[in-house]
């Protein structure tokens, strides 16, 4: 089960005094990496790539959501905070001819980002997923004016 080891492309292995070095540092390296971990294509386990837009009357965010089914996105406004959170569970299993199992993995995980949106018009907020990218129209709220002018008696 050599597809197993988690070892590193090390170019510097000829030039090591010692060569159990190389062992101790492939301990250090992430066990699942690649196709298995749910979210590795995204740059991370902890992050996707979200653009935010100031269009003037609206805000438009949009957010790569490669693998992910519309189903396992969760969006929530509250307090001024837009919340993307999203599972991915994956399983891949290879078999003999026999219908054996030869390997068998799953792997699940889930991500969240929050931003700071302030001043929209929540009745009038629209998604769109489509293709891995979720699109979310927030409109401005009117105008409200922060300062007031106060009679002095």
């Amino acid at each position: 089960m050599f597809g197993l080891v988690p070892f590193s492309a090390r170019k510097d292995l000829a030039r090591t005094e010692d060569p159990f070095d190389h062992f101790f540092d492939a301990f250090n390296e992430p066990f699942f990496h690649g196709a298995l971990a749910p979210f590795a294509d995204w740059g991370g386990a902890s992050s996707f790539k979200v653009d935010v837009k100031d269009n003037g009357n609206e805000y438009e965010l949009t957010a790569e959501l490669p693998g992910v089914k519309k189903e396992d996105i969760k969006l929530n406004y509250d307090n001024s905070y837009l919340t993307i959170a999203a599972e991915k569970n994956e399983e891949k299993e290879e078999k003999d001819d026999k219908g054996n199992y030869i390997r068998r993995e799953r792997s699940t995980g889930s991500v969240s980002r929050s931003f700071y949106i302030d001043n929209i018009d929540e009745s009038k907020v629209k998604a769109e997923f489509k293709d891995g990218i979720l699109k979310v129209s927030m409109p401005k709220a009117a105008e409200v004016s922060h300062t007031k002018q106060i009679a002095i008696d």
